[in-house]
């Protein structure tokens, strides 16, 4: 789909969302560090489940409120929501008071107003994009997402410790401005039937009725299995912003990246975190595609089963070695993994689902993100009782466990496949 044929509505979030991801991720990654600092290890990774916990009952209500209410309306009311969160959270950061405790609603209350954001920004792009074009328009905007991923934490890893005050007021000034250009020019794209359909309906219903859909998992072994293997290796990848985030910063300390003659380049621990972090988010950008493409030529049994184990070598690589270098080569692996799957898990599941109930399973494939973020983070408050080593050592643990759980899936399902062939 060419540039100009997009909606005037997608150009506009295109280029908001744009500078609200580099906003994002110039902050969101230095998060846990800051709490860890705070209010230390155990208070701080409890915190961050309970920051998720409010996320996730957002994300339930999202979807309901963007058919009852609109598209538009929710994105505005969640840009309003965001930029008058960020005036609280610059306050609490100023050079004239400063208050964790409201840090952490701050950065709560941006989490549900995300969260409430999201769900109608994706409905808008179904509403107004043919479906044979709605994968490359999602394939711009995750690019300009992992765009933002790279340079966000760059920016970060110095203005976020040194101009945070400056960094959080350039962020209400954004969101205000995001928030006129949305109710100015953005038009509504839903359906009113639908819209109408859903006005009886009270949010609280809505929620059940989502929940009540994961009653298909316990009818289903193999997706089951599916949905167990995905939460134990989201116990790695999720660690990205929350153990890999502390551990590096706290291990590198002025650390020597090059050095030629008089020339001596040292980064600090924060700096070390924004790069390997930016490593992650340039290689998704760039090699997503070519992955997915030479991922699709081999059985979906081996590729699961292969980032597990990949997955758990890289994330033990990690926690054995304190050198920047090391990191970069175990990230890379560790993005590998990732990609590994990324294209395939999409057809997967439309695999295991009967037709009649894709939609159902799609929604109920999320649990393995939604309980992984909820999850991840106590393995923070592990380690106030083991050292790093171990709790990395954990991580690759349940990461091969994720990879025997999905050989011990595709065996069932080659299994029920043979029966019914003979």
């Amino acid at each position: 789909m060419k540039w100009k044929d997009w909606d005037r509505n997608l150009r506009i979030r295109l280029f908001g969302e744009g500078a609200m991801n580099f906003l994002f991720w110039s902050f969101f990654p230095f998060m846990t560090i800051y709490f860890e600092r705070s209010f230390g290890k155990d208070k701080a990774g409890l915190l961050l489940v309970l920051s998720q916990a409010f996320s996730v009952v957002a994300s339930l209500i999202g979807g309901y409120c963007a058919d009852r209410f609109g598209r538009k309306k929710m994105m505005v009311i969640s840009a309003i929501g965001e930029s008058l969160t960020f005036v609280l959270f610059a306050a609490a950061n100023s050079p004239w008071y400063q208050s964790s405790i409201l840090t952490f609603i701050s950065f709560s209350l941006l989490g549900v107003f995300g969260a409430l954001y999201w769900p109608a920004s994706h409905a808008m792009v179904a509403d107004v994009v043919a479906e044979k074009h709605r994968a490359s328009v999602f394939a711009v905007f995750y690019t300009a997402i992992n765009i933002a991923v790279v340079i966000g934490p760059i920016i970060g890893s110095v203005v976020f410790y040194t101009y945070r005050f400056e960094m959080l007021v350039t962020g209400f000034v954004i969101t205000a401005l995001l928030s006129v250009i949305l109710a100015v020019f953005l038009e509504e794209t839903a359906e009113l039937k639908k819209r109408e359909k859903q006005a009886g309906t009270p949010w609280y219903r809505a929620v059940w009725n989502e929940l009540y859909d994961y009653r298909i998992i316990a009818k289903d072994m193999n997706f089951l299995l599916f949905i167990i293997g995905g939460v134990l290796v989201a116990q790695t990848f999720m660690q990205l912003d929350i153990l890999i985030a502390v551990y590096t910063t706290e291990v590198i300390q002025n650390q020597t990246i090059f050095q030629l003659g008089d020339l001596n380049i040292q980064v600090s621990g924060e700096k070390a975190f924004g790069l390997v972090l930016a490593e992650n988010g340039l290689l998704v950008a760039l090699f997503t595609v070519y992955i997915t493409r030479v991922m699709n030529r081999y059985k979906e049994k081996w590729v699961f089963v292969t980032s597990s184990l990949i997955y758990a070598f890289a994330i033990t690589l990690y926690g054995m070695t304190q050198n920047i270098w090391m990191f970069f080569i175990a990230m890379a692996l560790f993005t590998f993994a990732e990609l590994m799957v990324v294209g395939i898990q999409e057809s997967f599941i439309s695999k295991l689902a009967p037709e009649d109930m894709r939609g159902q399973y799609f929604s109920a494939a999320s649990l393995r993100f939604t309980l992984g973020r909820l999850l991840a983070p106590l393995i923070l408050v592990m380690t106030n009782y083991v050292s790093f080593k171990t709790a990395f050592i954990f991580l690759g643990i349940l990461a091969l466990g994720s990879g025997l759980i999905y050989y011990l899936m595709f065996q069932r399902l080659e299994k029920e496949t043979q029966v019914k062939l003979s």
